[in-house]
């Protein structure tokens, strides 16, 4: 139901990056060796989280914020 919902997509999208570097840095070899087919989206979404880590920590502060503005409008 994540892919019907464009704010639910987009903070799974960020949970995966960030899940995906955290991963690298606790376990390089296990992601490292991974850079095709489909464990290779863990290997990406972990450069993206390691290159662009202000801009993803923005959208995770940017994110968190407004869930926190539509849990207090309840």
């Amino acid at each position: 139901s994540a892919l019907f919902n464009f704010q639910s997509l987009l903070l799974t999208i960020l949970l995966i990056i960030c899940t995906c570097t955290y991963a690298r840095a606790v376990a390089p070899r296990l992601v490292d060796r991974n850079k095709e087919g489909f464990f290779g989206l863990i290997f990406k979404s972990a450069r993206i989280g390691e290159r662009l880590s202000p801009y993803v920590a923005l959208a995770c502060v940017a994110m968190a914020v407004t869930m926190v503005l539509q849990w207090a409008a309840l």
